[in-house]
């Protein structure tokens, strides 16, 4: 249980299924021999006590992750990852959510308990209190966000859910209207974005 005043971080990771580019599940393709399911899932484990996956298909990947992970049914598939956060937000009791793509196969747990701890000066006490003055901590590479190796408070429910209400589905555009702080693009850190959305990246990794 969590101490008081102290706030929780629940790792969310999306596992939605069949990538266009690639051209089948990237969370079942192997990296080096391992899922990248398997290797985002033990990434997280080592800095979170609650481990998420949010897929329409539970029973596909239950073999592939420890027994410890828990299961979110996706309730809006082929919405894209928006939707996606705004479910996770929405039934996770968590103060914070580390969200993650699948397909990150060079997560370094180091540098994503460094930005956990950056939390623990916006507990979560009452939901009635004020929002923090941060509401996400996000990298930023000179093309954009990357939303998809990210912390996000839970505050950010009701602003994610006015905006995709309004049609919003672009993490760009959401992201520039809440309060953000820049994560810094570091050489490990850009090194850890590294995703796999082609045949042809996983055999340049």
């Amino acid at each position: 249980m969590a101490e008081p005043n102290r706030p929780t971080v629940t790792a969310l990771i999306l596992a939605g299924g069949r990538s266009s580019r690639m051209g089948t599940d990237k969370a079942r393709i192997p990296w080096q021999g391992i899922p990248l399911l398997t290797r985002v899932v033990c990434a997280a484990n080592q800095c979170c006590a609650t481990v998420v996956v949010l897929t329409p298909w539970p029973e596909q990947y239950a073999d592939w992750v420890p027994p410890t992970v828990q299961w979110l049914p996706e309730e809006h598939p082929d919405q894209g990852p928006l939707v996606a956060l705004a479910q996770g937000l929405k039934q996770l009791n968590s103060t914070w959510v580390l969200l993650l793509a699948c397909d990150l196969p060079c997560l370094d747990p180091q540098i994503l308990q460094s930005w956990i701890q950056m939390t623990g000066a916006f507990p979560y006490s009452d939901p009635l209190a004020a929002a923090p003055p941060i509401w996400a901590y996000v990298p930023r590479s000179p093309q954009g966000w990357e939303p998809l190796c990210a912390l996000y408070h839970v505050c950010c429910q009701s602003s994610l859910q006015t905006f995709i209400e309004q049609g919003g589905r672009s993490f760009q555009r959401w992201l520039g209207q809440i309060p953000v702080q820049t994560l810094p693009l570091t050489p490990r850190v850009s090194a850890m974005l590294w995703n796999c959305n082609t045949p042809q990246d996983l055999l340049e990794g």
